[in-house]
């Protein structure tokens, strides 16, 4: 059900040459997207009611979810869904607050401070992905990091479900009316991205795009970025399990699972010192495996090449295997969890010890679930409070201050031959700066 690769000994040069990935054409998509995006620019919310007909199947009147579906999603949500929302969003709304930034002044010379001022982006487009499966939870990660942040205007957008009317799924419409969003479109794919750089008759453009998405989402942000800023490009969704002798398979197994749940293209790779802990993982697979709904997607996506059981010499290695895949999701289950997860470089969020699966992040640690896939956790964060400020230099120099720094600002802009920049500090004194 599951390959295994053996690294015991001595790892190789490129450790990213020889791990488990899911391949995801985002280049390839691009010209598929573009024609898409283009429509949408050129023809507003006419291209995006024809593009939805077409991917979709739904006919729609109008793009924006009418307030009281929103009202009507709520007031019809199961009570024990609606606790659960509302004790995710409270969890996350304590990390997220907590991520807030405060202005910084620094007094670099008497008379001269630079203060580094947090502003939040004017306007996002939040994308909640439909499709395998409804993602209510995917609204609270995205808005609450957005409205923490103090983002003025932000607006959902989400498939069309053709058994709800062509509107998104109810518990999607439910979770933003908990979060009080009541600019929600029931637009999906590269066409919502489209319509959130361009805007349409009916959606005026954001200033950024966040959310997860399928290949074309992805192909559309890459497309667009610069347009839009952009969170990043999510892939399909990974979890790496670096696990010892004490880990319990049991455990290990059914969160392997948990993320192959997700597609056929999902994820999962332990990383382990015990070859005993690998063989008892791979007889525990089967019978859990056969247990669940969406078994034919689970056993795909953990027989296929994206997925796999590393066997490294020790944790030391095994901590080289991890930093290198640099995974979405990255579970450390060994003795003295806490002080391995603390030496980990590269991963998108740490899930330290056996109480702590990373189904607790997707819903209710606090913690956010939007993250960096395909290797992108060496270089980039998840979504936070952070995505949606940008640092804004003040400088305040007074004219003694800016004498004082005069001289090096000519001497620097000499030796780069810029002799215009010593000169538009030379026109603010009735003296020669020397050289």
């Amino acid at each position: 059900m599951i390959s295994r690769i053996d690294l015991r000994g001595s790892l190789p040069a490129d450790l990213r040459d020889v791990l488990p990935r899911a391949e995801l054409d985002v280049e390839a998509a691009l010209e598929k997207v573009r024609p898409i995006c283009e429509d949408v620019r050129h023809r507003g919310a006419a291209a995006v009611r024809e593009l939805t007909a077409r991917f979709d199947g739904v006919e729609l009147e109008a793009a924006r979810v009418p307030a009281e579906a929103l009202t009507r999603a709520v007031e019809e949500l199961d009570p024990a869904v609606r606790a659960a929302l509302e004790e995710s969003i409270r969890r996350a709304r304590m990390v997220h607050r907590d991520q807030r930034r405060t202005d910084t002044t620094t007094r670099v010379v008497p008379g001269g401070t630079v203060t580094e001022r947090w502003v939040p982006v004017d306007r996002v487009g939040l994308y909640v992905p439909g499709g395998r499966a409804v993602y209510p939870s995917s609204v609270v990660m995205n808005v609450v990091p957005a409205q923490e942040a103090g983002v003025p205007s932000l607006a959902v957008s989400s498939p069309p479900q053709k058994e709800f009317g062509g509107l998104p799924h109810p518990t999607i419409l439910a979770a933003c009316a908990l979060l009080g969003v009541e600019e929600v479109y029931a637009v999906g794919g590269a066409q919502a991205v489209a319509m959130f750089a361009y805007g349409t008759e009916e959606c005026r453009p954001a200033t950024m795009v966040t959310g997860p998405g399928n290949i074309w989402v992805a192909a559309a942000k890459r497309l667009l970025k610069g347009r839009i800023g952009i969170d990043s490009e999510a892939g399909p969704t990974e979890i790496a399990v670096l696990a010892d002798e004490t880990a319990d398979p049991v455990h290990v197994a059914a969160d392997l699972i948990s993320q192959a749940e997700h597609d056929v293209i999902a994820a999962s790779v332990l990383v382990t010192t015990s070859v005993e802990l690998a063989d008892a993982v791979e007889k525990e697979l089967p019978g859990q495996v056969s247990a669940t709904r969406h078994r034919e997607r689970i056993t795909e996506a953990l027989a296929g090449r994206q997925s796999g059981i590393v066997l490294v010499s020790d944790i030391e290695a095994g901590l080289k295997v991890v930093d290198a895949y640099a995974a979405e999701h990255l579970e450390i289950q060994t003795a003295d969890a806490r002080a391995v997860a603390a030496r980990v470089r590269n991963a998108g969020a740490i899930f330290v010890g056996p109480y702590a699966p990373v189904s607790l992040g997707d819903y209710m640690a606090g913690s956010n679930h939007v993250l960096p896939t395909g290797g992108c956790a060496c270089h980039s964060s998840g979504l936070s409070v952070q995505t949606f400020l940008r640092g804004i230099h003040v400088v305040d120099y007074s004219r003694e201050a800016l004498a004082g720094a005069a001289p090096y600002v000519c001497a620097l802009a000499d030796a780069e031959d810029l002799p215009a920049h010593g000169a538009a500090v030379r026109a603010r004194f009735d003296w020669e700066v020397p050289a």
